[in-house]
């Protein structure tokens, strides 16, 4: 009940701001007042960062197609139209070197087809080929034709760079997915800092020509006041500096909020001329984050927690490597084809000559002097690294989750406190300027009454902004919806 009071108290609070805001601003025209959720929506849809995240997504998805399309069929069409050749050329006989003329053109045409065998690593293809010869010196032409070949190629003891791509690319993929809804939140945050660093400026300037219209009336009348001889010159000299203070502080508080309204407009590429007016944001509805459950979250959702279980698997893909690089190697290679030759073309087809082939290579190194095992112990003592690192970051992660959800769950009565204080300190300065007014109190309590006013109205404005930033990014961590109490979601197909 005592939270509900203070909820309310606190709309209230706000809606006395709003109030004084519009009446400063009532007499501007074409000015364009934007929300939080105006601003983040803005920036989501034209800020620089926005469109990068998003150009950096797809090229992370074409980089995932380039490697689904190396485990298709690939076909292949390859040929020479035409081959001319007219030279002399030396060959050697058994009775010795003569000289020939050769005055000739070919033509040939191949189509293969070409599958690679990610589980294995080796691949099996199938070709066929066709070639004509005219020699312009006999005036004869002949035919050639590889009707059909099959050729497979396995290795048998080496590292399978397509088995673990398998495991790695789809990963990597994924990291670019969240990676763009980080990225996407990222933007949301930084549109936060902008509009709350633009909205005190706002709330500044507004602070300082309303001390200005003050200082400027208290000003008049004490110089009456000194003229019957009711108060010192010393008081009329400390009104009349505090309000040359003022003035100084309008001409400040003018450039600063031009110049956060250019860092605004800037980032959320906003093209219009009009002026633009914050609106300060209301709270959502109070709720408090389970540390335990936003750690679960965050590892189920967070590209970095991902990129922990990756960066495990890169490390040893290279172990493996090493243990296959420079040691006993061996390649299976076998082929079966029909091919043929004759004058005539139409006759390719008729008794085909078979062609086999099968070769088993290896290679075996006698002596390396222990560079081969040098590599391994190498690679083993980096994946030895790598994993003392990434659980010392998983404990980092988890501790950082921790604070920032104890950050959001208790700056929610910052901002109701904070509230509570600028009300106080705004009924204190009336309070004390009407004291002063009447002769009860000194300038020097008038202008901590002031100062306290001021900076109680900037404290509040801050409370919340902080409460906003830890707000989207507990969400930039976590990749979850805390208000709505669901993951965040993102359509790419709307990116491609």
């Amino acid at each position: 009940m005592k939270k509900k009071c203070f909820s309310n108290f606190l709309n209230i609070q706000i809606l006395i701001i709003l109030i004084g805001s519009a009446v400063v601003v009532q007499s501007q025209e074409n000015v364009t007042r934007l929300t939080l959720q105006d601003a983040i929506e803005i920036a989501k849809k034209q800020s620089p960062d926005a469109l990068m995240a998003k150009h950096k997504f797809r090229a992370s998805y074409w980089q995932y197609r380039s490697y689904q399309a190396k485990y298709l069929p690939s076909l292949t069409l390859n040929g020479s139209l035409p081959g001319f050749d007219k030279s002399i050329s030396r060959i050697k006989l058994e009775e010795g070197s003569i000289f020939s003329q050769s005055n000739e053109n070919s033509l040939s045409a191949g189509l293969s087809i070409t599958q690679q065998i990610g589980l294995t690593g080796g691949n099996i293809s199938i070709n066929s080929n066709f070639e004509r010869l005219d020699n312009f010196i006999l005036d004869s032409s002949s035919y050639n034709a590889t009707l059909l070949n099959i050729a497979f190629r396995q290795p048998l003891f080496t590292y399978n760079t397509f088995r673990w791509e398998r495991k790695l690319e789809p990963m990597l993929y994924e990291e670019a997915r969240k990676s763009y809804i980080e990225d996407m939140e990222q933007v949301s945050l930084t549109a936060t800092n902008l509009f709350f660093n633009l909205l005190l400026a706002q709330i500044q300037e507004q602070i300082v020509r309303i001390n200005e219209a003050n200082y400027d009336t208290l000003y008049k009348i004490a110089e009456g006041r000194f003229n019957l001889g009711k108060i010192a010159e010393n008081d009329l000299l400390q009104l009349e500096l505090q309000y040359l203070r003022a003035s100084s502080a309008v001409k400040d508080a003018e450039l600063d909020l031009e110049n956060q309204r250019f860092r605004f407009k800037s980032f959320l590429r906003f093209q219009e001329e009009s002026k633009i007016e914050l609106i300060i944001p209301t709270l959502v509805n109070p709720f408090m984050v389970d540390a335990s459950r936003a750690i679960m979250e965050a590892r189920s959702n967070s590209s970095v927690a991902l990129a922990f279980t990756r960066r495990l698997m890169e490390a040893e893909s290279t172990v493996a490597q090493a243990k296959y690089n420079g040691r006993f190697d061996a390649e299976l290679f076998a082929l079966y084809g029909l091919s043929n030759n004759d004058e005539y073309i139409r006759y390719l087809n008729d008794n085909p000559s078979d062609q086999q082939h099968f070769e088993l290579g290896i290679s075996l190194p006698i002596l390396d002097w222990g560079v081969a095992r040098g590599k391994i112990k190498m690679a083993e003592s980096n994946q030895e690294i790598v994993r003392t690192t990434i659980e010392q970051e998983q404990i980092d992660f988890n501790q950082e989750i921790f604070l920032k959800v104890s950050r959001f769950n208790m700056q929610y009565n910052q901002v109701l406190i904070s509230a509570k204080a600028d009300t106080v300190a705004q009924k204190g300065y009336e309070i004390t300027k009407a004291r002063y007014l009447i002769g009860k109190i000194s300038i020097t309590d008038l202008n901590i009454a002031q100062t306290e006013s001021d900076n109680s109205k900037s404290n509040f404005i801050n409370a919340l902004g902080t409460y906003w930033r830890n707000y989207y990014d507990l969400r930039r961590m976590t990749l979850f919806d805390w208000e709505k109490n669901q993951p965040i979601m993102v359509d790419y197909k709307d990116l491609l």
